[in-house]
Order: C-alpha cells, then sequence, then structure tokens
C-alpha cells in the first residue's frame, strides 16, 4: 500500500501515520515493522520513529498472507471503474454472483478479482464491503487490504458511503419522488424472502429516497437510493407500494423483455480509505436494462440530459 504524505501531516512520526492517520492497530505495526521492507520511505527501509515531509512515499507492506486458496481465480469478463492499492470497484454484469456459494463456485466477482491479482505475490483474499444480487448489475466496493476493509467498513456504518440504483417499474409511481421507511423481516415461509412489517422484535428499520426519472401509463423509472442497507430492501419497498421491479420473480412477475430483475447500482460516493477524499464513480445500465426502455418508451421519451447522463454514461 502506498501513502503520499500531505502537507499537514509534516513533522508526524511514521508511527503517528501509522496509528493516527491510517488507523492500523498496534498488532498490525508490529507485524509489519519485522517483514522485511515492511515499512519503506521514499524507497528506504525506516523505522517507525523516521520524521516525514510532506511528498514522502510511504510504502507500507500489508498483503495478506494467510490461506488463499479458498477462492479460485478464473478469467472471467469483469469492467473494473476504479482501481488503486486501497481497493477496486467493478461493474458487476448481471447472473454474476458477488462471490462463491452452493452452485456458484467459479463464477463470481471473487473468481475474477483472484484471477486479475493472482500474481501479485500474496494469496487473494476477498474483502467485498457492499455486496449485490446476483441478478443486480452495478458497482461493487472491494476493499485490497485489511486497513482499506476496515476503514470502508467503517464508513459504511457511518452512512458514509451513498449508493443510487437505477430501477424499472412496473405500474406509475403516485409522486416524483418521496420517501419509503418501513420495518422488515424475512417471511415465515423462507429464509430469503422479505416482507414489509411493524416495528417487532427482529424486525429491521428500512429507509429508501427515490426520485422519478421517467414515467408513463404502466411503467416508472427511478434513481433509488438506500439510505438503510436491507436484504432486498428496493425490490421489497417498490413493490410495498404496488410497482414492483420489472422483471422481479419474487416480489413481482417474470417480464418478457428481460430476464431479471431490472435493477442496477449506478453510482457510488465514498471517503478514500486512504486519503479521504471523496471518490465519485458511476457505471452506465447494461445492455438488457437499456434494451427494456426502449421497448417500454419512445425514443422521444429516452431523449433528454438525465438519461444521457444517469442511464446511457454520456455527459
Amino acid at each position: 500500500m502506498i501513502f503520499i504524505v500531505r502537507p499537514e501531516h509534516e513533522g508526524m512520526t511514521v508511527l503517528q501515520i501509522l496509528r493516527q492517520v491510517l488507523g492500523l492497530s498496534g498488532g498490525m505495526v508490529r507485524h509489519i515493522k519485522f517483514l522485511e521492507n515492511g515499512i519503506l520511505l521514499n524507497s528506504e527501509r525506516v523505522t517507525v520513529r523516521r520524521v516525514v515531509s510532506a511528498g514522502d512515499v510511504l510504502e507500507l507492506k500489508v498483503e495478506d498472507f494467510g490461506d488463499g486458496s479458498a477462492i479460485e481465480g478464473v478469467d472471467l469478463p469483469l469492467s473494473v471503474v476504479y482501481e488503486d492499492d486501497y481497493l477496486v470497484v467493478p461493474d458487476k454484469p448481471p447472473y454474476m454472483p458477488t462471490h462463491p456459494s452452493h452452485g456458484h463456485h467459479d463464477d463470481t466477482v471473487a473468481n475474477a478479482l483472484a484471477f486479475r491479482y493472482r500474481d501479485s505475490g500474496a494469496p487473494y483474499v476477498f474483502r467485498p464491503i457492499n455486496r449485490l444480487d446476483r441478478n443486480t448489475s452495478g458497482l461493487l466496493i472491494i476493499a485490497r487490504n485489511r486497513i482499506a476493509a476496515g476503514r470502508l467498513s467503517r464508513s459504511m456504518l457511518e452512512r458514509k458511503i451513498s449508493k443510487s440504483y437505477v430501477a424499472v417499474l412496473d405500474g406509475r409511481l403516485e409522486d416524483r419522488e418521496g420517501t419509503i421507511e418501513t420495518y422488515m423481516r424475512r417471511t415465515a415461509e423462507s429464509i430469503i424472502v422479505r416482507e414489509v412489517c411493524g416495528a417487532e422484535e427482529g424486525a429491521d428499520y428500512a429507509l429508501t429516497r427515490y426520485k422519478v426519472l421517467l414515467a408513463s401509463d404502466r411503467n416508472t423509472v427511478v434513481l433509488a437510493e438506500p439510505i438503510t442497507g436491507r436484504t432486498h430492501q428496493l425490490r421489497v419497498h417498490f413493490a410495498s407500494l404496488g410497482c414492483p421491479i420489472v422483471g422481479d420473480n419474487i416480489y413481482g412477475r417474470v417480464s418478457e423483455h428481460i430476464g431479471r430483475h431490472a435493477l442496477h447500482a449506478s453510482n457510488i460516493s465514498f471517503p478514500h480509505p486512504g486519503t479521504g477524499d471523496i471518490v465519485e464513480l458511476s457505471a452506465p445500465l447494461h445492455d438488457d436494462m437499456a434494451l427494456l426502455l426502449r421497448e417500454l418508451f419512445s425514443q422521444e421519451e429516452l431523449e433528454n440530459e438525465v438519461f444521457e447522463k444517469i442511464l446511457w454514461g454520456k455527459g
């Protein structure tokens, strides 16, 4: 991992950078201190007492050295939107699971990234910060080391990571924008299916904000922001309004136009785990959702600035 010393860090020791700025634990500091080239400052091995200057390059050996054999590297097509030593953000295609599970051992995002980093010199550990259903496409944040994972997970808990999804709905919403605030739980019949419920024991609070991008008598396209991150939250919330996501075979109905639920994680914003700077990323719709819109709406309806930026990734 590489850290560039900023002017406000001038005069600090390496130890202060590690503990106060990067948030490393005492155990982690002790671990990397005794690794060969565990701590380098401007390519020179230094002790943690060394004082740093603005512009110095601090290199830390924080790779994982556990058993990484559980995830097999497989050469799968996976578009990467952003990548550095701290994290990688792929644009997950539809039908690709995020991580291995029963029946999916070698066709996941984890497999694709294990292949991508197969020559890194360290076993690959998959550290997803957010997850997407197999049939949901779009942006995922994956930490590349323990430090980044800890800081990004903290940002997630503190709701400093914001995510927006494009969803195509069956039906027309009454309001042009709104908030859906409910509690959710598993249904009694399934460990997968969720339902809206009251504020009772075992129920999770769920909050979604949405804005309508386009509507006809039969369909609505929304940009939705799940403030909380409950399983199937957007799918359950829009179904509770009588407008399930198109193609959702659990909370709605199968569609003749698309083979999955029409949901895409289009935008994500988060503080970078190394610098603290806000990173804003976007990914345009995949071909099947773009084709769906052309089936449901006229070309004239689709030709506007909002769609150029949010849906097609232009402008």
